[in-house]
């Protein structure tokens, strides 16, 4: 890929499609060679990671993440390919709206934000307010991203932990088939 055009093009929307490369994803987890809970851990931190509003740090942050849950670094990665642009605004708007609910005082700040926002007026106000001028959305967000990462963790360990077992167990079996029907056929 030469131009930064088809390089984005490519993260938006993959080459091969989003559901082959879902499938591609899951296989490259399968053929790790780590333990159920080391993948399950990394897919898992990656992630939860993926649902808060760092966009640029989330392979840092599933990396040490994974490394505290004991989980596979790689894996890690993989897992936050689970944030996208399909997904983050539905991540973004959830964690607002759950931040909004959590957090305790006058939210009119950060509705009154969000209710006028576009792209332009966002930019605008941090430029002329800096940092401050976004932080009653940013906190919110933050705050609201905390229980929908332990959601994500929790679901996504648990259904990694359980496929990649069943796929192990699936290719223990045929190998021991294999091997009996080898070995009969030796005789």
């Amino acid at each position: 890929m030469g131009s930064r055009l088809e390089r984005l093009k490519e993260f938006i929307w993959p080459s091969m499609g989003p559901k082959r490369y879902t499938i591609y994803l899951a296989r490259r987890a399968q053929r790790l060679r780590a333990s159920p809970h080391a993948i399950a851990a990394g897919i898992a931190s990656g992630a939860a990671v993926s649902v808060f509003p760092f966009i640029g740090f989330h392979f840092i942050l599933g990396f040490v993440l994974a490394f505290f849950m004991r989980g596979n670094m790689l894996a890690a990665a993989i897992g936050t390919a689970f944030g996208n642009p399909f997904t983050f605004p539905i991540f973004f708007a959830l964690s607002y709206q759950i931040g909004k609910v959590i957090l305790p005082g006058d939210q009119r700040t950060a509705d009154s934000i969000m209710a006028d926002a576009n792209v332009t007026d966002l930019v605008a106000q941090m430029f002329s307010e800096g940092f401050a001028g976004l932080w009653p959305v940013l906190h919110a967000m933050i705050i609201g991203a905390i229980p929908v990462a332990l959601v994500t963790f929790a679901t996504f360990y648990l259904v990694t932990r359980t496929l990649v077992t069943k796929a192990r167990k699936r290719k223990a079996e045929r190998l021991a088939l294999r091997r009996a029907s080898g070995a009969a056929s030796q005789i």
